[in-house]
């Protein structure tokens, strides 16, 4: 598996921690530099800042890709998405999800939610999201600049 992206920021409140320790070692054993932008702990936190956080290191173009993970990632995909050019997509339920958000949607930002999917179909739907390149044909380019 050969990773799409060389550097990806990450994420989570509370509930994703300590998912988010987990898929920040798979990263790391890929030899993907990791910008972990909190929280750091399992104390209440709010998911809009974390999500602020990576949408901004995304567009400032200090990564290439972002992880964002709550209870459900469906939070962190809300908050993400209000910005222009970020395309963050929730995939709980496999792969599929994963690949097709990234082949036809070119998403940027993987949401996950630490409360729906194990650390094994995380780390699954992880792999399957950094390996999978944009098809850039006419249709999704099409229809991409529609949501832009």
């Amino acid at each position: 598996m050969t990773p799409v992206f060389k550097k990806i920021a990450i994420a989570s409140d509370h509930a994703g921690f300590p998912l988010k320790k987990a898929l920040i070692k798979t990263l790391e054993s890929l030899n993907i530099a990791v910008f972990d932008l909190g929280t750091f702990t399992e104390e209440s936190s709010d998911y809009p800042d974390y999500a602020q956080q990576v949408v901004t290191s995304l567009l400032n173009e200090e990564v290439q890709a972002g992880v964002l993970i709550c209870g459900t990632g469906i939070g962190m995909s809300i908050a993400a998405n209000r910005h222009s050019g970020i395309r963050a997509a929730v995939c709980n339920e496999g792969t599929t999800s994963a690949r097709l958000a990234r082949a036809h949607n070119d998403a940027n930002i993987l949401c996950l939610g630490e409360r729906l999917i194990g650390p094994e179909a995380a780390r699954d739907t992880l792999l399957t999201f950094i390996a999978t390149a944009f098809e850039e044909d006419e249709r999704h380019r099409r229809r991409l600049s529609k949501i832009a």
